[in-house]
């Protein structure tokens, strides 16, 4: 039995973010792992100029989104909504090159670096996917003569 295509490309995003999500709590836990060694860790700069408020704040958005999207992608397939999602890839790809640059560029362990290098992988093949969910609409409504 064929499964509808729609389903095939939520699934996709689904397991997709599902890995992203991980990868990134991960990344967080690797960063916090001296404590449970009574190691410490070192302060983020970037703490002099955004108040911790507004971190936990960003965080929140930036791990709210993508559980967003996966309930999107498989309650919501609309067009509109597949271009929103796409876009949001974009802006999650953005940020983790922005992110693994940041990382190269001070001094990070080098496991970090090879983690935030898999999760921009990851982002690309979510950016493949997602683009693959537009076209499939496309080529769909083409099929069936549905307007778009």
């Amino acid at each position: 039995m064929n499964k509808p295509i729609a389903n095939d490309f939520s699934a996709r995003l689904t397991a997709l973010w599902t890995v992203f999500l991980l990868g990134t709590l991960f990344h967080t836990q690797l960063a916090l792992m001296p404590l449970f060694h009574n190691l410490s860790v070192a302060e983020s700069h970037a703490h002099n100029y955004i108040s911790v408020n507004a971190v936990m704040w960003f965080m929140l958005i930036f791990f709210s989104l993508p559980l967003l999207a996966i309930l999107g992608s498989v309650f919501h397939p609309s067009l509109r909504f597949r271009k929103l999602h796409f876009g949001m890839t974009l802006i999650y790809s953005v940020l983790n090159l922005l992110h693994l640059v940041m990382d190269s560029v001070i001094s990070v362990p080098g496991y970090q670096i090879v983690l935030m290098a898999l999760l921009f992988c990851v982002g690309l093949a979510l950016n493949a996917v997602a683009y693959g969910w537009i076209k499939a609409h496309d080529s769909s409504a083409k099929h069936f003569n549905f307007s778009t």
